[in-house]
């Protein structure tokens, strides 16, 4: 980890270029979209993927401003995220709490349910009742985890300070300011083109950036060899390096993603810029080969769903079935 520090300081000038750039983009594309959809034109409907891709860039600074990588002053970085969850709809300060958690315990089973994939060991699955192992196996169903969960997820969730009801005043005025912001950017596209336009283009473009967003953020932490232990053996550098992957994608999709599929180098030194991201491997290269997985490689991924503790590896439930 030492030899990753030298990549940690963010470069204030290139910071602001890549919000810049993004926000002006995701608003621009935003706005055609809309205004083409009023007009009657609704084949304009068919750039809503790249739409959402801006969206989802945004988030990715957002998560850098929370791990304090995208400026060098805190504040700076704070009120960013805060700004930037009323395009997310997700409320920065809890947030940032609740993946400060994620990042603390990843593949640690004694401290599992903090901004995670619930995941269930075999063991944990049958001892369950024949309804528990129904609803597992229900919210580990693909369009459930990447179409049901993520609307779920961005659009009701995040209106409250879920899981952290009790832990300040903080999280409140997180969850409810960010939904009034929230509120008064939509009131702009409502006002002049009405509640039908702006929503046949805000739903689509939030949700394709949500399931891709958490389709990203499953296969950072689901594939066949990820690394989990209980808190007895449980290491952060193993969990870090061998728990996280490194999802290879093609250079526009990296420059799309924040380069977070590099996530074995995010998880081990969280204060590097996602910009950054790839010169740690330029420079690390036995880091590129660690975790790799291709788009396709991840895809087939989906079908694991239960860590085998006796095995040590993430199977599907037609494995743990053969296994016994």
């Amino acid at each position: 980890m030492r030899d990753l520090q030298a990549f940690r300081d963010p470069r204030t000038g290139r910071s602001s270029w890549e919000l810049a750039i993004t926000l002006f983009c995701f608003l621009a594309l935003f706005a055609l979209i809309a205004i083409a959809v009023e007009a009657g034109h609704l084949l304009a409907l068919a750039a809503t993927p790249l739409a959402g891709l801006f969206l989802l860039r945004l988030f990715i600074i957002q998560h850098d401003c929370g791990h304090g990588a995208f400026l060098r002053n805190r504040a700076g970085n704070d009120w960013i995220g805060r700004a930037l969850g009323a395009f997310t709809l997700t409320p920065y300060d809890c947030w940032r709490r609740s993946h400060a958690l994620h990042h603390a315990a990843t593949g640690n089973l004694d401290a599992r349910g903090f901004g995670d994939v619930d995941t269930l060991t075999v063991r944990e699955y049958r001892e369950r009742s024949r309804w528990g192992r129904f609803f597992y196996r229900l919210y580990r169903h693909p369009v459930v985890l990447l179409g049901v969960g993520p609307a779920y997820l961005f659009l009701l969730r995040h209106r409250l300070p879920i899981g952290l009801m009790d832990q300040g005043r903080v999280y409140w005025f997180s969850a409810i300011g960010t939904n009034l912001v929230t509120a008064l950017i939509l009131a702009v596209p409502l006002y002049f083109l009405g509640f039908g336009s702006t929503a046949l283009v805000f739903f689509p473009v939030l949700l394709s950036a949500a399931s891709a967003g958490v389709w990203l953020f499953y296969v950072q932490h689901q594939f066949p060899e990820a690394h989990w232990d209980y808190a007895a053996d449980w290491s952060f550098h193993d969990a870090a390096l061998h728990g996280s992957s490194h999802l290879d994608l093609p250079p526009v999709l990296g420059w799309f993603t924040g380069h977070i599929g590099i996530h074995h180098v995010h998880h081990l030194a969280s204060r590097i810029p996602f910009y950054r991201l790839p010169e740690v491997l330029e420079q690390h290269p036995r880091l590129r080969t660690m975790n790799r997985f291709t788009i396709m490689q991840a895809c087939r991924t989906l079908r694991l769903a239960l860590w085998d503790d006796d095995r040590r590896e993430m199977i599907s439930f037609r494995e743990a079935s053969r296994r016994g």
